[in-house]
């Protein structure tokens, strides 16, 4: 990680800065150092028009020293010795000082290369016309169409109070392409995103042009087929991929370690249980090639790995920070994540998501005399301490004896984590991660995340719906 350390040291001292620091840590007090640059970039087209494009960047550091579950916390945006001494006062509890030993991470998951100059200003932007101009040439009912592009470029560096140092480099892309289609009267929108942690060159393609606005499109008409979702219980397939988001908030949240210690999560009890079918695994991973969760290193410079959560049913691990791993005499997981500098670390999740089982989808929908058919979301609400959640399906068809029906509108899920684990009665062979859109909000902040699953078969969960069950 040359690059990184030559980066920070071109823009601060980064040894005095560490040196400084240091005196933070003694007589068992734990914390780190973490330094922070970001860029970042939005370029936005909305009807044909560009809108102003925005550039921002922040660097600054953040200085947290703690011990047992107390904890200290000072940042700023001057990276010099001078704003670390006014943060010591803040955390520090004493005086000492340790030989830095720089760690290189041992993962290597994404190109670190900067890349948002990669790619000229105006070949963006032509790019997103060309979104404009082939979603309308493709369907002429088009009445809106916005398409963006997100991009930023990340370096940090961190020292704990061991004397590890560890640096990374982090990319992050995504392109969005929204449409509004309008027929005899009525619009509906269609939206397909996606993105990941390498440059611009992998999404700036005719083939990805075609493919996002293709796949806006074709949301967008089946929309207009849609009919009123029925309400009740009854049998729901899920589909892959995206809906993995349910897990991740309806039971990843309730294994991270600080809802767990805390016995605010209805999980926290439960390790070693049986809490889920046979035929669940369910699987934390931060080092997935490219993945929008991944991370070399989580933000206390811990290496990030696959950490297993749920094993054939039974409740085998939970995601740990460094604090809270050590209050729980638990392994650090590498799941300690900040959104910047002025952030503490805490436990979340990376990329999550349920392994793939050996039956078909299609099995699953010709088992369902009546149902639904859910194959994405759009958004929903939970209850991290009782697990209780209400999601709303982006695109769901009716499942009338074992054959796909119509399209439906408004079917919400209603349901709690435990429960909805013990009613997956399949589980697909056709495992996807999520196009690359995840980001997670927790006490305040947000980070990238990567969700998944395979198709699975939900025995009975509530719909609400507007139509007749």
């Amino acid at each position: 990680m040359t690059e990184a350390a030559a980066f920070l040291n071109g823009i601060c001292d980064l040894s005095a800065i560490e040196k400084t620091a240091l005196e933070a840590f003694y007589d068992g007090n734990m914390g780190e150092l973490f330094v922070e640059y970001k860029e970042e970039e939005l370029l936005r087209i909305e009807n044909g028009v560009v809108q102003t494009p925005s550039f921002a960047f922040r660097r600054g550091f953040g200085l947290r020293s703690f011990k047992d579950d107390v904890f200290r916390y000072s940042h700023s945006s001057s990276l010099d010795v001078k704003s670390v001494k006014k943060a010591l006062e803040v955390v520090r509890s004493g005086e000492g000082n340790r030989v830095v030993k720089v760690n290189a991470s041992a993962n290597d998951l994404y190109d670190r290369k900067y890349f948002l100059n990669s790619v000229k200003l105006e070949s963006k932007i032509k790019f997103l016309k060309e979104i404009d101009s082939y979603a309308r040439a493709k369907c002429g009912n088009v009445r809106q169409v916005i398409a963006s592009l997100e991009s930023s470029w990340q370096v940090v560096s961190i020292l704990t109070d061991e004397g590890k140092k560890s640096l990374d480099v982090r990319p992050l892309v995504r392109l969005s392409v929204s449409v509004v289609v309008e027929k005899n009267g009525l619009m509906e929108s269609g939206l397909q995103s996606g993105g990941g942690r390498f440059g611009y060159e992998s999404l700036l393609s005719e083939e990805t042009k075609i493919k996002y606005v293709d796949e806006a499109l074709r949301q967008a008409e089946v929309k207009l087929r849609a009919i009123a979702a029925p309400a009740g219980e009854m049998p729901v397939v899920l589909g892959n991929g995206w809906t993995g988001i349910l897990l991740h908030e309806a039971i990843g949240h309730g294994l991270e370690g600080d809802s767990i210690r805390k016995k605010t999560s209805s999980f926290h009890n439960l390790l070693g249980e049986t809490i889920a079918s046979a035929n669940v695994t369910v699987i934390d991973d931060g080092a997935i090639p490219n993945s929008r969760g991944s991370i070399n290193i989580d933000d206390e410079g811990t290496d990030s790995q696959r950490n297993i959560l749920i094993e054939n049913g039974k409740l085998v691990g939970f995601m740990q920070d460094r604090m809270n791993a050590r209050l729980m005499n638990a392994k650090v997981t590498g799941n300690g994540r900040r959104e910047s500098y002025e952030c503490p670390p805490i436990p979340r999740m990376t990329s999550t998501f349920m392994l793939a089982g050996n039956h078909s989808r299609e099995e699953m929908i010709a088992s369902v005399k009546k149902g639904i058919f859910a194959k994405s979301f759009a958004d929903g609400q939970v209850d991290v301490s009782s697990g209780k959640f209400v999601f709303s399906a982006s695109e769901a068809y009716l499942i009338e004896n074992g054959k796909i029906a119509a399209p439906i509108k408004g079917a919400m899920l209603i349901g709690d984590g435990p429960s909805v684990l013990k009613k997956i009665s399949m589980v697909g062979n056709d495992f996807s991660l999520d196009n690359g859109i995840g980001t997670c909000g927790k006490d305040g902040q947000c980070v990238p995340v990567g969700v998944g699953e395979p198709s699975v078969l939900l025995d009975k969960i509530t719909v609400g719906g507007q139509g007749l069950e």
